[in-house]
């Protein structure tokens, strides 16, 4: 059992990071020639993804999110949907376009709905308070809803996707015990970054305790240094960073560190336009 979920974990992380079976782009005027013409309007912008099934062949599904920069969650969730046998090998279609979204047969992370009867899993509309159940109470993602439920027919009502792909990874049925037990472990192993470092440092018992965290910002290339909060559910910071509202050419001359970008008025986090550079930051901080 344990075999099996560190496949799927692995399994995931690469196909979201480097793509679903090294997807192929296909001409969108070919594949949506039978839009209305306001829709046909926004095709410049759509992109569609497409690899064949385990089997070698494409199930003629087409599941949407959106376009522009993806996120952990849509890549995640497409990766998921297309693991069960209704949605192997389908097509993914990237656009915001509601005409476009409406013909697709199933839609993560875009589209203002939440409808599992429709396959629609949006959560950013207003009054979406969807979570997992089973004691976990934060509100699911487009990868979360997707892993949570995914009625396959009205027949078997609150069938569970993330139970199908188990069964399928330890070879047994879905009503099996170790398909349940799996399937509330992995969703428990699912935690952001604050918290796993928050219980790492009660494991390891390490002292003294971390104070920033060091990630690149996708979108600018740049890197992020951020302080720790004293809690994973308050804002207060272990340790603020100095020259608070400080930016760009005066905070390099203030930290004599070189293509510094900011630092936020709260202390909370930094920019730099290096790795190298933020941390340096966090080094200097430190010495505040």
């Amino acid at each position: 059992m344990l075999a099996a979920a560190w496949r799927l974990s692995q399994r995931a992380v690469t196909s979201s990071l480097l793509g679903i079976g090294r997807p192929q782009i296909r001409s969108p005027f070919l594949t949506m020639a039978h839009l209305s013409p306001a829709a046909a309007a926004s095709l410049k912008r759509l992109r569609v993804y497409s690899s064949a099934a385990a089997d070698g062949a494409g199930s003629g599904k087409r599941v949407g999110t959106h376009n522009g920069s993806f996120h952990c969650d849509e890549a995640l969730g497409c990766f998921l949907i297309r693991l069960t046998s209704q949605f192997a090998g389908a097509d993914v279609v990237r656009t915001r376009d509601s005409q476009i979204l409406d013909t697709l047969d199933a839609v993560l992370d875009v589209g203002g709905v939440y409808d599992p009867s429709r396959h629609r899993y949006d959560h950013h509309q207003k009054g979406f308070n969807e979570v997992f159940g089973h004691g976990f109470n934060t509100k699911l993602s487009s990868a979360g809803l997707g892993y949570r439920i995914l009625p396959w027919t009205m027949l078997i009502d609150n069938s569970h996707f993330g139970k199908e792909i188990i069964a399928k990874e330890l070879g047994v049925n879905e009503d099996h015990e170790d398909v349940h037990r799996l399937y509330l472990a992995i969703y428990k192993s699912f935690i952001e970054w604050k918290l796993h470092l928050f219980e790492l440092e009660e494991e390891l018992k390490i002292d003294p305790l971390t104070k920033y965290v060091l990630y690149q910002d996708v979108r600018s290339q740049s890197w992020r240094v951020q302080a720790v909060s004293v809690a994973p559910d308050r804002f207060e910071s272990r340790k603020a960073l100095p020259w608070r509202g400080m930016r760009d050419d005066e905070l390099s001359a203030e930290t004599g560190i070189p293509n510094c970008v900011f630092v936020h008025m709260s202390g909370f986090i930094g920019g730099n336009k290096t790795y190298e550079g933020a941390l340096e930051m966090a080094r200097a901080a430190l010495k505040c």
